[in-house]
C-alpha cells in the first residue's frame, strides 16, 4: 500500500531550507575543494544505492562489467534500498553507521537533503551531485479504467474524469509519485498544473515506492502514476492500465536521476571520487551504444538488479514504445539517454529548475539563496576533471554551466537567467512563506 516513510510536513522543509540559507550567507558548510596528496586512491572503498529502475543501469553496468575495478574501485558494494526514503535515511547515516556513500538518486534529493528539508529533524548533511545519470525515461500512466479516454499529453477531459469520480464516490482521487519534491513528483505536477488540475487541491498526491506502483494500480489505489521503467511497460503487460505519455513529451530530453555522494566522502576522498565517476561514465557510453541495449536489458532483469522478466524492460531499453493504446513508436526519440546529448553532464541550470519548482509547490522557501545551494551541492567541477582524465572528446564536454533557455510541451519558457519569470508565468503552485 502506499507509503507513509517519505512524509514531511511543509513547516519541517520550510524551517531546515531555511536555517541551511542562513547557514550559506555565513560562509557555507563545508569547503569545495579537497587538498588532495598526490593522485593515489584514498579508498577503494563505497557504499553505493539503487532503486529497482533501469535508469540505475550505469551502476548495474559499472559493477557487472568490471568498470569499478577497472579504475581501481575493488571494493564497491551496490546495494538495493526498498525506496526513496531508505535511500536517504541511509545516506543520513553514511556507511560508518551501516548505510551508504552515495546512490542513484533523484535530482532534487541531495538538495533536499542537504537543506533538511526532508530529513528527520531536519538534520542537514551535506551532498554533491557527481553526474547526471540519464535523461528522460520515465512515464505517466493510467489505469485501465480510463482506457476510452487514451489520456495523453492533453490531460483536460481526464480532469473531468478524475474530478466527476470524486464528486460520485465522495473520495479524493489518487495520483502516485515516488518521493516528495523529487522527479516524478514534479512531472506528474507540472502535467496535471498544465490541464489545470491543482495537485494539492483536485487530487491527492500519495507516495508509493517505484516497485509497488503495478500491485497498487492493480488493487484500485491509485488512478494515475510517475515512474521509470520497467513499471509502466509491466502495467501494459498486466493489463491494468497504459501509457499516457513519456516525460520527454513534456520537456525534451529532461534530466532525470543523478548520481551523488555525501560530501563528506567526496571531500576525504577526491581521486576515489573520480574513479568512480570514471566508471560510471564508461558505464554509461556503454548503455548508450544501441548493439548494447539488449544486454543491458538482460543485466536489469537480473534478481540482484531489478529482478523483473526481460520482456518487461527490453523494448523501452531499445526505444520501442508500445503506449497500450494502438499507438506505438520504434527506436523513439523520446528514449531514455545514458551518454548522449550530454546525458551525463550536470548541468546547473536543471537543478535551477528543479529547485524553482520545489518552490512552486512550497517543499522549500522562495528567499532560498539557489546559487549558493548549487554552487555548493553541484559538483560539475569533478565532473569535468574526470572526464578530461578518462579522455571524454572535447564535444561531449558542455562549455557551459548552463544548458541555456529550455521550453516545454505548454510553451512555458525556463530561462536560467530569470526564475522568477518562469515561476510568475505559472498559474498553479502553492508557494509558502519563509
Amino acid at each position: 500500500m502506499p507509503s507513509n516513510t517519505n512524509k514531511v510536513s511543509r513547516r519541517s522543509v520550510l524551517k531546515g531550507a531555511t536555517a541551511l540559507g542562513a547557514a550559506s550567507a555565513a560562509g557555507g558548510l563545508w569547503p569545495l575543494t579537497a587538498s588532495a596528496q598526490g593522485t593515489g586512491l584514498e579508498t577503494k572503498a563505497a557504499k553505493l544505492g539503487f532503486i529497482a529502475l533501469t535508469d540505475a543501469a550505469p551502476l548495474f553496468v559499472a559493477d557487472e562489467k568490471g568498470f569499478f575495478k577497472k579504475h581501481g574501485m575493488t571494493e564497491v558494494e551496490v546495494l538495493k534500498q526498498s525506496s526513496w526514503g531508505a535511500t536517504r535515511d541511509n545516506l543520513v547515516l553514511g556507511s560508518k553507521s551501516n548505510g551508504i556513500d552515495g546512490a542513484h538518486i533523484l535530482t532534487p534529493m541531495p538538495y533536499l537533503i542537504t537543506t533538511g528539508a526532508v530529513t528527520a529533524n531536519n538534520v542537514q548533511v551535506p551532498m554533491n551531485i557527481l553526474a547526471r545519470l540519464n535523461l528522460g525515461g520515465q512515464c505517466i500512466s493510467v489505469a485501465s479504467e480510463y482506457k476510452d479516454l487514451k489520456v495523453g499529453l492533453d490531460n483536460r477531459e481526464f480532469r473531468k474524469a478524475l474530478l466527476a469520480k470524486r464528486v460520485k464516490t465522495g473520495k479524493a482521487v489518487n495520483a502516485a509519485m515516488t518521493f516528495p519534491g523529487g522527479t516524478h513528483d514534479m512531472w506528474l505536477r507540472y502535467w496535471m498544473a498544465a490541464g489545470g488540475v491543482d495537485p494539492n487541491r483536485d487530487i491527492n498526491t500519495i507516495v508509493v515506492p517505484p516497485p509497488q506502483m503495478v500491485a497498487n494500480m492493480k488493487v484500485g489505489s491509485m488512478d494515475t502514476f510517475c515512474v521509470c521503467e520497467p513499471w509502466n511497460l509491466q502495467l501494459i503487460h498486466q493489463k491494468i492500465g497504459y501509457t499516457a505519455l513519456t516525460t520527454s513529451e513534456l520537456w525534451m530530453n529532461h534530466p532525470e536521476k543523478a548520481f551523488a555522494m555525501r560530501a563528506d566522502y567526496v571531500q576525504a576522498n577526491p581521486n576515489s571520487t573520480k574513479a568512480l565517476l570514471k566508471a560510471i561514465m564508461e558505464a554509461q557510453m556503454y548503455c548508450e551504444e544501441a548493439k548494447n541495449r539488449a544486454e543491458v536489458a538482460e543485466i536489469c532483469a537480473r534478481r540482484r538488479w531489478i529482478s523483473a522478466p526481460l520482456e518487461d524492460i527490453v523494448d523501452r531499453m531499445k526505444g520501442d514504445f508500445d503506449y497500450g493504446t494502438g499507438r506505438t513508436e520504434s527506436n523513439s526519440k523520446y528514449q531514455m539517454r545514458y551518454w548522449k546529448d550530454h546525458a551525463s553532464y550536470p548541468f546547473q541550470s536543471h537543478d535551477l529548475w528543479f529547485l524553482t519548482e520545489n518552490i512552486r509547490w512550497g517543499y522549500l522557501p522562495p528567499n532560498l539563496d539557489t546559487k549558493a545551494l548549487i554552487a555548493k551541492v553541484n559538483r560539475e567541477d569533478l565532473w569535468r576533471a574526470a572526464a578530461k582524465e578518462l579522455g571524454v572528446a572535447a564535444k561531449d564536454i558542455p562549455g557551459s554551466t548552463s544548458r541555456g533557455v529550455e521550453k516545454f510541451f505548454d510553451g512555458k519558457v525556463f530561462d536560467p537567467a530569470n526564475p522568477k519569470k518562469y515561476l510568475d508565468s505559472l498559474e498553479i503552485k502553492n508557494i509558502k512563506s519563509a
